[in-house]
């Protein structure tokens, strides 16, 4: 067996995905735990440039961290290892949360003649799974999307204000309206418009901690319930949310259909009761459709 052929074997061999670049920043090796990372085969990759507009990696603010603030120039430029977390698109258009190592590639001369990339999942696996297994039990699970239902998470607001008044924990509830729905299912029928709601539950999945409560609330509204979240970060996870939405993308032949979304926050309030809870966050989205102009 050639070096060759040893290496590709080790290094597709290991959970994390491997990605090497040259110095012009084209893929030149791809690895297995990168294609089950992204969805994307070596064959659809290798021989093209990494900062594409395939992967595309981005911050918790969508601002694209390729163009910005690329690891791999940089360890060309100064021989060091890098590290960032970011959001890498998978293939079916959803956002995943990884961590990205890169450090500089030297020939016998010492020369640096490329980078290798380490792509590591940066989502707490276990706690999740716990929590999906314990739904699923409970047939609390959206058949479509694969988050919570609307019962499920009229459950999980009962269940929030014994949980403040017992252990003083704070609640946030973020609501979220996907929009152009209706539009895309026109054009592109009803499946595509099925698959659009699947990429924005496991974007939302995504952008939100794996102890948090997210689920479908009606057609194309969504819900999260967030536990231990201040008034002074409701905003910004907002904003978080709103953005990797607007950031995800699903592939149709040579198009990438996209949408936007409205979001509001409130906290869960003491004297609160579900009812009023929800009045308030229904008045809070009207109030966010109007100033985003969404149907």
């Amino acid at each position: 067996m050639h070096n060759d052929t040893i290496y590709k074997y080790l290094l597709d061999s290991i959970s994390e995905g491997i990605c090497i670049v040259d110095q012009n920043g084209i893929i030149t090796y791809w690895n297995k735990g990168a294609e089950a990372l992204t969805g994307y085969k070596d064959s659809e990759l290798v021989g093209r440039c990494c900062k594409g507009s395939v992967l595309m990696y981005v911050d918790g603010n969508g601002v694209n961290s390729c163009e910005r603030d690329c690891l791999a120039v940089k360890s060309f430029i100064n021989g060091g290892m890098h590290t960032m977390e970011v959001y890498v698109r998978h293939k079916d258009g959803y956002r995943v949360p990884v961590v990205v190592r890169t450090a500089p590639i030297k020939n016998a001369d010492g020369q640096i003649v490329g980078a290798v990339e380490e792509i590591r999942d940066n989502k707490s696996k276990v706690e999740y799974t716990h929590k999906i297994e314990d739904l699923e039990k409970c047939a609390l699970l959206d058949p479509l999307t694969g988050v919570m239902k609307k019962f499920g998470l009229e459950m999980n607001l009962r269940s929030v204000f014994g949980v403040m008044n017992r252990y003083g924990w704070s609640y946030g509830i973020f609501f979220i309206d996907v929009g152009d729905l209706k539009k895309i299912t026109d054009v592109y029928g009803c499946d595509i418009g099925n698959n659009v709601l699947k990429m924005v539950a496991k974007t939302l999945t995504n952008s939100v901690r794996a102890v948090d409560v997210v689920g479908r609330w009606g057609n194309k509204e969504f819900m999260v319930i967030a536990m231990n979240v201040s008034e002074d970060h409701l905003n910004s996870i907002a904003n978080k949310i709103r953005t990797l939405i607007a950031q995800s993308g699903y592939s149709v032949g040579n198009e990438i259909v996209r949408v936007t979304a409205s979001v509001c926050a409130t906290m869960a309030l003491p004297n609160d009761t579900v009812s009023s809870l929800l009045k308030r966050i229904e008045q809070l989205m009207e109030h966010s459709r109007a100033a985003d102009g969404s149907n």
